[in-house]
């Protein structure tokens, strides 16, 4: 669905825009794929990997929606990947993280509806899934704006849905390269925020595949939320460093001890198809679609009252020997 389109990502020089990229470019044959991003150091860097004559380079701040619409045109299909995303730099940094992740999304969208693209997806997490965290908390109103978006178009075809998954394997910023980093430098221990703590764990060619095939699934309006196994922070740094001793340092600021993905409180909302949950929108759009099926002839059941799906109590578990078999991306 992507030959002779133009695909524009915001925040596309991150580890998912410059996987997405790869990955497009193996499948398919793009008209254009804009890198929208404001970091002209990273997409310097970014141009001497990927150099096709259909990649463009637009230095630009989703807090900025003149730039937006300006490289929105002509576009058919857009990734929103932006967003300010560690959790201790918003908890300091509120305001910021407000005008990048809520105002932002606010750009993005009124970007896209003025110059009819065709479908958006914007990535969210796990933590805009009863937030505890301003990250969390900014994520969840994005969220709430792409999905109310569709009743924003009038009688225009644009569609907009939401992904939600979970940590991604060595994405610049995580666990994994934090961790190798520590041992490149000589560490003696590794510091575990606590001793249970569990997370859902991805990779990133899974979390571009997921956003792929939904872009082909979606009608508008869904959260999509992957089915994917979950490991505990101590096993997780076992696998990295089998010989280290781990240290108890404590959770941060705005951490959880689980992350959850759909929320009990939605499960009136959650359909369970074979690989994935869709999370229905709690308001009615003009082109009311019927969530249960999709164009895949996928069929959602609804799952049951209360049901919560949590990296805690999660029916699949990494093994050591599992997230080293894993595609990483060091």
């Amino acid at each position: 669905m992507f030959n002779n389109q133009t695909i524009l990502i915001t925040g596309g020089t991150g580890s998912f825009g410059r996987k997405y990229v790869q990955i497009l470019l193996e499948k398919y044959k793009p008209k254009k794929i804009i890198i929208f991003s404001r970091d002209e150091l990273k997409q310097f860097e970014m141009q001497q990997k990927f150099s096709e004559s259909c990649m463009r380079y637009f230095i630009g701040d989703v807090r900025d929606q003149a730039r937006l619409s300006e490289a929105m045109e002509g576009v058919d299909y857009v990734i929103h990947a932006a967003a300010m995303k560690q959790v201790p730099a918003a908890e300091y940094n509120p305001m910021e993280c407000i005008k990048t992740n809520i105002y932002g999304a606010e750009n993005v969208i009124k970007a896209a509806i003025k110059n009819k693209v065709k479908k958006i997806i914007a990535l969210s997490t796990d933590k805009a899934a009863n937030p505890i965290s301003l990250y969390g908390a900014t994520k969840l109103a994005s969220d709430k704006l792409f999905v109310a978006a569709n009743n924003m178009v009038g009688g225009g075809e644009t569609r907009f849905s939401v992904v939600r998954y979970g940590n991604v394997v060595c994405s610049r910023g995580s666990v994994v390269p934090y961790f190798r980093n520590l041992i490149e430098q000589g560490a003696t221990e590794l510091p575990i925020t606590h001793a249970d703590m569990t997370r859902f764990m991805i990779t990133l060619r899974q979390g571009v595949e997921f956003v792929f095939k939904n872009f082909e699934r979606m009608q508008g309006g869904e959260i999509f939320v992957p089915k994917i196994a979950s490991m505990r922070m101590l096993e997780l740094a076992k696998a990295i460093a089998p010989t280290l001793p781990q240290k108890i340092v404590g959770i941060r600021p705005g951490e959880k001890l689980h992350e959850i993905m759909c929320p009990s409180d939605d499960s009136h909302l959650t359909l369970e198809f074979e690989d994935h949950y869709v999370i229905c929108p709690t308001i009615q759009f003009s082109h009311n679609s019927d969530f249960t099926s999709n164009l895949f002839d996928e069929v959602g059941v609804p799952v049951a009252q209360g049901f919560e799906y949590n990296s805690g109590n999660n029916l699949q578990w990494l093994s050591h020997q599992e997230l080293l078999d894993m595609e990483l991306d060091f």
